[in-house]
This record gives C-alpha cells, sequence and structure tokens, in this order.
C-alpha cells in the first residue's frame, strides 16, 4: 500500500479503521488508507462494500467503527461541508418522473444551494459538456439508458465540486456509450482539475481512465497503487485451465521441474510463458490424464488482485 510523502497535496480521502455493520453483515472490515487527488478507482466485485464505502463517505450511512475526512472534513460532523463541495452519481436513477431533462438538472443545482436561475444555466452549460442536446428538453422517463446516465452525470456536476463520486457509471451502457462515459470522465480530471472517485466492478474501465486503484473484496481494503504499479508484471508466468481438479496436473508439471501455485480448483499459474511451456503442459497433461481447456498469458498484478477480491467475495462466509 502506498502513502503520501509531505510533498504530496492534501489526501482528497483520510480513512483510518472504518467499519460498518448491517445487522449481522460486516459491509466494511477496518478500512485505513489516504488516497491522493486524482483519477481514483474504487475497484471490487458486486458485495465488496464499494457503495457502502461511498454513502459512508457522504454521510448517507453512519459508521459503526473508525474515522473518515473527505476534502478535510469528518464525515461525522460536517456532512453538509462535504455535500457542498462534493459531488455523487448514484448507480440508480435520480430524476423525478415528468421532469424534463434540463428541469432534472436545473433542480440537482438548486438542491445543492444555487439560485433558481444560476441553476438553470448552469444546467444548460453542464448538458453541453455532457453532450446533450435538444434532448435536454424531453422528459427523462423517455430517455435511453445511455442518456440517463449523462443526466445523472451532469446532476453531480452542477455545483462544481472538487471531488466526484460515480457509482457505476457505465452500467447498461453498450460498448460506443461506455467508451463516451468514459471520455467524459477522463476529462474531468484531465482538463478540470475535478478528483473522481469511480466506483465500478469492471477492470478495464479503471485502466481506461484512472491514476490508482483502491481494491476491496468484502468489505476489505485489499490494496491501494497507482495504476502503473498495479499492471507491471512480476514474473513470466502463464495460466492454465483444466477440465475437473488441476492437482493431478500441478504434480505432473513438479515431477518436470515446472513449479505451480493454484488458482482455483480447475486452474494453476505456472512458472513459463505461455509461448514456451506448451510443449512441456502437454506432455504433462498427457501423462497424468488432465484435459487442458485454457492457456493464457499471465495476468498483470491488478488483474490478480481483482481475481482475488473475486474469489473471496464468491466464497461462503464460515458458519453462516
Amino acid at each position: 500500500m502506498t502513502h503520501p510523502t509531505p510533498t504530496d497535496p492534501a489526501p482528497i480521502l483520510e480513512l483510518e479503521g472504518v467499519s460498518k455493520t448491517y445487522r449481522s453483515v460486516q459491509a466494511l472490515h477496518d478500512v485505513t488508507v489516504s488516497v491522493r487527488p486524482g483519477a481514483i478507482g474504487l475497484l471490487g466485485p458486486n458485495g465488496a462494500g464499494k457503495s457502502t464505502l461511498i454513502k459512508t463517505l457522504l454521510g448517507l450511512a453512519r459508521l459503526t467503527g473508525g474515522q473518515a475526512r473527505v476534502l478535510g472534513h469528518d464525515v461525522a460532523t460536517e456532512s453538509r461541508q462535504i455535500r457542498e463541495r462534493v459531488g455523487y452519481m448514484p448507480e440508480d436513477d435520480c430524476a423525478f418522473a415528468g421532469l424534463k431533462g434540463i428541469e432534472a438538472v436545473a433542480l440537482a443545482g438548486q438542491l445543492a444551494g444555487l439560485p433558481a436561475r444560476v441553476a438553470l444555466r448552469r444546467g444548460h452549460e453542464i448538458l453541453d459538456y455532457v453532450t446533450v442536446a435538444e434532448e435536454r428538453y424531453r422528459e427523462v422517463q423517455t430517455y435511453s439508458t445511455g442518456m440517463r446516465q449523462k443526466i445523472k452525470l451532469a446532476q453531480s456536476l452542477i455545483h462544481s465540486p472538487h471531488l466526484v463520486f460515480l457509482d457505476e457509471p457505465t452500467n447498461g451502457l453498450d460498448p460506443r456509450g461506455r467508451e463516451r462515459m468514459l471520455g467524459l470522465i477522463r476529462s474531468l480530471t484531465q482538463k478540470k482539475g475535478v478528483s473522481v472517485v469511480l466506483s465500478t466492478h469492471i477492470l478495464s474501465d479503471i485502466e481506461a481512465c484512472c491514476d490508482a486503484a483502491l481494491i476491496l473484496g468484502r468489505g476489505r481494503l485489499l490494496v491501494y497503487d497507482s495504476i502503473a504499479n498495479l499492471q507491471s508484471t512480476v514474473e513470466e508466468s502463464c495460466r492454465v485451465r483444466v477440465e475437473g481438479d488441476a492437482a493431478p496436473l500441478a504434480a505432473a508439471l513438479a515431477s518436470q521441474g515446472l513449479s505451480s501455485e493454484p488458482l482455483s480448483p480447475n486452474e494453476l499459474k505456472v512458472a513459463a510463458a505461455a509461448a514456451t511451456a506448451g510443449p512441456q503442459l502437454f506432455a504433462a497433461a498427457q501423462r497424468c490424464g488432465a484435459v487442458v481447456r485454457e492457456i493464457a498469458g499471465s495476468r498483470n498484478s491488478l488483474e490478480d488482485i481483482f481475481m482475488t477480491a473475486v474469489r473471496e467475495t464468491t466464497q461462503p462466509v464460515a458458519g453462516r
């Protein structure tokens, strides 16, 4: 895990022992991290605690334990100051039925404290920025998924926040719509200087527009580091997936002097490049009767950590 040095800008998020429990479910467990400005990917599989973390940082859900600060403000006592400086794009729709696009965005501005005329003017400016044209005069319920996502993004930006939380902003979008949304997110940090926390379970979205990644697995912080560091592959290796149990293949490879480690019951990480390991792999598989279904190049560190989070989150909890 990396931490800011004294020369770094002030952190946008400071969490110390943050925990959140819903009845008997531990949604967040002792999360401690200091996050620098920029585009940060909040990554993890469904159920990892991403949305819960955002809600606690916005003051929408009370912490069970620990302390947290957003842009220097305490989430327990200064939630109003946080909301004045922070934008939030929720996963679910957040526009009242019957409102036109411009009306929905302007209303968000008024709720953020802008006078009505200023909110309307800013609404048009923001809709131009997110590329909503004449559609702004149609009712939001007539919009496509992509258009609704743009309206939600505009609502989160209308009061000129310093930091924006985006919860699954590419959900339901086709490839072209996803690329347009990611382009807007990139421009926020690169051209507007707004820090972004992008919450998603889609690894490629994080790689496309983020500087750093904060990865959760079953409510625990697995890592916080730069994308460049996390994408570096430490050693040359490949992944081998077989039909059934991979243990016999691991033993056969070991007898040939080729080490491996299990990634799942039917998948191994083999200490050799995919391009050169083929003959040894198939010879070992033939000897032990294993059926090889896939040989793929090694994942980078970011992919490995994410797959660890997926496995941990999908495994049943003991005693439940």
